[in-house]
């Protein structure tokens, strides 16, 4: 590429490139705390990112364009079953050393995290959603292409599985 004849185009690759290095670490964490699968969420945000720089010229035009990655990032994850590349894996002989992740590997220990894990994956989607990136119920339904009462009905199945899970009663209630 020559960088004199098309500064568009190198300031829209910095642009992106500003972007991904900004965003990613959040949507890893979302996604991962959605999915409780580091390999899964990865691959997640990675296709989110792809799909992302495809249409670049898109998404830097949206309201917030961490939302809507965020968006490809959450429905790549919860529709991995339903694709095919995400069914493509390859075998090796000895796994990848383990990177080290402060802010994934606290999820993995902490009590709660195990127990939204446990949560199916939709209403899994809408705790993170809520109560870790705190996004409003019309913007948890824009991201999951549902509707606000989908979310709150959602919400309100994950929180009494949660109570449960965690030995917790109702608001106002006393601890089992």
């Amino acid at each position: 590429m020559d960088l004199h004849r098309h500064p568009e185009g190198v300031s829209t690759v910095l642009d992106f490139a500003s972007f991904y290095a900004a965003a990613r670490p959040t949507l890893l964490r979302t996604t991962y705390a959605v999915t409780g699968d580091r390999q899964l969420a990865e691959d997640a945000v990675q296709v989110a990112f792809a799909k992302a720089y495809a249409s670049w010229s898109r998404v830097i035009r949206a309201d917030d364009p961490t939302a809507y990655v965020r968006r490809i990032a959450i429905n790549a994850a919860l529709g991995h079953g339903r694709r095919a590349f995400f069914r493509r894996e390859t075998s090796v002989d000895r796994l990848p050393e383990r990177a080290v992740n402060p802010g994934l590997d606290a999820l993995e220990r902490d009590d709660v995290w195990r127990a939204v894990r446990a949560l199916p994956p939709r209403q899994r989607a809408v705790v993170v959603l809520r109560y870790y990136e705190d996004l409003s119920e019309r913007q948890i339904a824009e991201t999951l292409g549902c509707r606000p009462g989908t979310v709150k009905s959602q919400a309100s199945a994950a929180l009494a599985t949660l109570r449960t899970l965690l030995s917790v009663d109702a608001p106002g209630g006393d601890r089992a």
